[in-house]
């Protein structure tokens, strides 16, 4: 391997469904928002911002999303910011879809030293409030969930992990949220988030896995409402802003677990709003 090479971060979910004209924000608003006053670092949610502070440290950027049209300006961004970054599709519901994917960045750029696991998915906000309970759930609702929270990042560890292990250094980091810390009722308006535990649970399991070969999994749990065009707007943000999450700041500590002296890993993070308390 050629030492000279651009150290390769893969982030998996690099847009946030919130961004201007996410699904979220057109299903809680109605309409495409305006985020040109908006800071660059939030316009694209903790996906967006971990992709620019990796840029920014001199890291090739692997954005991947479903579509590519999806990250177009956050890679014009991050280029405009003087760092490097590439978009490959990836529909993490697909074995084929993502196994082409690491095929591809394996061959354009080399295997990744950074993989962030950033996907997520609204599948249940839509629900209306009688449809709360389990037994009202359709199953292709808990299908997708269960793709992107158990079955993707197990899918996508199995194509970086051999070669991290092999080399005896990098980082699977696996962006995670509240709900993966214990099972809870799903209220309306939420995802079908309980899946998130087996997200989780994989982290605990690779942690056991591989540090023993040099591979830093640690799981992050976001503990609050992530600043973006679509959450800003939301009553509750404009109410409570001290417990809106600054997504730059986010980024920040995804890059202190890569930087890591192996001598004091952390293998899970839980960050949250001084404003609020911590879920438990």
């Amino acid at each position: 391997m050629n030492s000279t090479r651009k150290q390769v971060a893969v982030v998996v979910g690099a847009t946030s469904k919130w961004q201007a004209d996410g699904r979220n924000t057109l299903l809680a608003h109605g309409k495409v928002l305006d985020d040109s006053a908006l800071p660059v670092g939030v316009r694209w949610g903790v996906g967006g911002a971990i992709a620019q502070r990796f840029a920014k440290e001199g890291f090739l950027v692997v954005l991947t999303t479903r579509n590519a049209a999806n990250a177009s300006l956050l890679e014009r961004a991050i280029n405009e910011q003087g760092g490097t970054s590439m978009i490959v599709e990836l529909d993490l519901v697909s074995h084929a879809s993502i196994a082409k994917a690491f095929a591809t960045i394996r061959d354009q750029v080399g295997d990744p030293d950074v993989l962030v696991y950033n996907a997520g998915y609204l599948e249940g906000r839509d629900l209306p409030p009688d449809k709360e309970l389990l037994e009202h759930v359709p199953i292709d609702i808990f299908e997708t969930a269960q793709h992107i929270a158990s079955r993707g990042p197990f899918l996508v560890a199995k194509e970086v992990l051999p070669a991290m292990r092999q080399r005896g250094a990098g980082s699977f980091l696996i962006s995670n949220n509240a709900s993966s810390l214990r099972g809870r009722k799903r209220l309306t308006g939420q995802s079908l988030y309980y899946p998130r535990v087996m997200m989780r649970t994989l982290a605990q399991v690779l942690t056991e896995e591989y540090s023993e070969h040099g591979v830093h999994v640690a799981n992050v749990v976001i503990d609050g409402l992530i600043d973006s065009p679509g959450t800003r707007a939301l009553p509750r943000a404009q109410q409570q802003p001290d417990a809106v999450m600054n997504p730059v700041k986010i980024a920040e500590a995804f890059y202190y677990l890569h930087t890591q002296d192996k001598s004091c890993w952390t293998h899970e993070l839980q960050l949250t709003p001084f404003a609020t308390k911590p879920s438990v």
